[in-house]
């Protein structure tokens, strides 16, 4: 028998297709999942999803207005990984978003973009395989690769 996984949770922020393939891909491989939306009633928060040392954040939109402060407490709370969908070729809001709060440019490396091993992912379920691959790697430190 193998070694012992160490806990592994996943939230994935915003309600989307890639929100979807993330929920579905993530338990086979043995991520506990959770989807954070802010603002629906019945739905989890970032702060109610028991972000730890063992956590990866990916927020699966980049054009919410919530992306600054929901980085911001992600960043907070000292999770594992920090990550937002984008292209490569842009540089992302969340980086202005972040400046605009006060954040450190240091803190503000932490999030990573774009997210997933590059494969050319386009559909949903490619940026999340992409992305999981990405993260399976790096749990196991393997030069999997998030460089593009």
């Amino acid at each position: 028998m193998g070694e012992p996984q160490s806990p592994r949770k996943l939230v994935v922020v915003f309600d989307s297709p890639v929100a979807e393939a993330f929920l579905r891909l993530a338990p086979e491989l043995g991520f506990h999942s959770v989807l954070v939306e802010p603002g629906a009633p019945t739905a989890a928060t970032l702060a109610g999803a028991g972000l730890d040392e063992h956590t990866d954040v990916v927020l699966s939109d980049h054009h919410r207005a919530e992306i600054g402060p929901i980085l911001q407490d992600a960043l907070r709370a000292q999770t594992r990984w920090i990550g937002i969908v984008g292209n490569p070729r842009h540089e992302g809001p969340h980086v202005k978003a972040l400046q605009a709060l006060g954040v450190r440019d240091e803190e503000i490396a932490r999030v990573h973009r774009p997210i997933g091993l590059n494969i050319g992912s386009r559909t949903p379920a490619e940026i999340a395989v992409a992305t999981l691959a990405g993260l399976i790697a790096d749990r196991n430190h393997r030069p999997g690769g998030f460089d593009f």
